[in-house]
């Protein structure tokens, strides 16, 4: 059967000091944020996630956004070279554990960067966003490693917001959603929902038509939840003021199996 494994790390003592680029530096309350991130864990099982804790790595502020370290299409684990050097030594963990869990382990080389939440999957096409922490050598990397296992790798352009999911998700039929201010092209996407929040556009899926998704988007878990899905909202305050969303405190394993 099919995995619903979530790589997850837990927060460290420097978190406050995570990078931000386009929002003004906040005050972060790094005990408020273990519990929302215990809470977020909780949200995941609760769903049929088994959560896998990925070793902590408490000198880097980031490293609780897993997300950005790799990057899995089928059984292949793509670890990545962050875009801001600071964030290089998160990867050894994450490595350790994917490979724990049977993937077999690519890597992305010097010149190339890439983070992860610049890579949303929809189906077979793996959208890459080359922007401020993904460059051409990276999303080249990537599709040397992902096309010969079925992908189709589509680079689009991301200047207003952080990563592509910073921008865009997609609900479980496909469909890509984001908050329009925050999008360069939505027309590169075949489906396309507006949605009236930034954080509103981004989603994780559970399963089902079950999607989680932040606090801090209350219209457009109304809207989603009008379409038909059920929406189980979390509260991320504290790591939405370093850039993170409910996305990047997760890597999703979908298709490995046992």
């Amino acid at each position: 059967m099919p995995s619903k494994k979530a790589l997850i790390r837990r927060p460290g003592p420097r978190l406050a000091e995570g990078l931000v680029t386009h929002v003004e530096r906040a005050d972060v309350d790094v005990d408020l944020a273990v519990e929302q991130w215990e809470a977020y864990a909780q949200a995941l099982r609760a769903h049929g996630w088994e959560t896998v804790e990925v070793e902590p790595a408490d000198d880097c502020p980031d490293a609780v956004f897993v997300e950005d370290a790799v990057v899995v299409f089928r059984n292949v684990a793509l670890i990545t070279r962050p875009g801001a050097e600071s964030r290089r030594g998160e990867t050894a963990g994450v490595e350790e554990a994917v490979a724990r869990l049977g993937c077999s382990v690519n890597w992305i080389w010097e010149p190339g960067t890439l983070d992860g939440g610049d890579v949303l999957k929809v189906g077979d096409t793996v959208y890459v966003g080359r922007g401020g922490r993904t460059d051409a050598a990276g999303v080249q990397q990537l599709r040397a490693a992902f096309e010969p296992l079925g992908a189709r790798v589509v680079a689009v352009p991301v200047s207003r917001v952080l990563h592509l999911k910073s921008a865009v998700t997609a609900l479980p039929d496909g469909t890509v959603i984001g908050h329009i201010p925050k999008v360069d092209r939505p027309s590169l996407f075949p489906r396309f929902l507006s949605v009236p929040e930034e954080s509103g556009a981004h989603v994780v899926l559970l399963g089902g038509d079950r999607l989680l998704m932040a606090a801090s988007a209350p219209r457009t878990a109304e809207l989603l939840s009008d379409l038909g899905f059920g929406v189980v909202v979390v509260d991320i305050s504290e790591f939405e003021k370093l850039e993170g969303c409910v996305t990047c405190l997760s890597v999703r394993l979908r298709e490995l199996y046992a």
